[in-house]
């Protein structure tokens, strides 16, 4: 268990955006990470404003993270 950050939100709130997190990704191989707290992660780099290094050693490491908000960040097919 890793500490609680204010910028943290809770699974059940997470469930309710899982699948269009979800949707964004590609799905060539079973995920090693735990989506939530990556999530997390990128919650907390966006509140805190710390560069992606500088991430809490608890959270997935900054590249996992980093490549999942790349991820997420791009457009759709509707452009949005």
């Amino acid at each position: 268990m890793r500490t609680s950050y204010p910028s943290d939100i809770s699974r059940e709130q997470f469930e309710q955006i899982r699948p269009l997190l979800e949707s964004a990704r590609k799905k060539t191989s079973p995920r090693r990470v735990d989506l939530h707290e990556v999530f997390c992660a990128v919650l907390y780099l966006l509140k805190s404003g710390c560069q992606w290094r500088m991430l809490p050693s608890e959270f997935p490491k900054w590249r996992t993270v980093h490549s999942y908000f790349a991820i997420w960040s791009e457009p759709d097919k509707d452009g949005v």
